[in-house]
């Protein structure tokens, strides 16, 4: 679902003719953060679905929609992937803020010693 994603995001952009800083700047991003995105490296643009369907003036249905020659996803499905997506990125950046609430933790010990 993530390369799907990835490229349709590319062809939009490429379509409205916008380089990829353009982008990041509009998602209050990097350019190669922005990059990994497009490249289907990171999931990053769950969290900005919103944003990236507002530009592009579509819905995130649209962006989801995976083509078949049978049929599209349900938006049903869509929705599933998407919440998928969103919980698993919360649950990295947890991991991270843990792991630095840890190292602050070690760091005061550290400095009363």
């Amino acid at each position: 679902m993530n390369i799907v994603v990835a490229n349709k995001i590319k062809t939009l952009r490429k379509d409205k003719k916008m380089s990829q800083e353009e982008m990041a700047d509009y998602l209050s991003m990097s350019q190669s953060a922005y990059a990994r995105m497009e490249n289907g490296e990171s999931h990053t643009w769950a969290i900005h679905i919103l944003k990236i369907c507002k530009i592009f003036a579509i819905a995130p249905e649209e962006l989801l929609r995976i083509e078949t020659s049978q049929k599209a996803v349900s938006s049903e499905d869509t929705s599933l992937v998407l919440s998928h997506k969103v919980i698993e990125q919360y649950e990295e950046r947890i991991k991270e803020l843990k792991k630095m609430i840890k190292d602050l933790k070690h760091n005061k010990k550290t400095l009363k010693s």
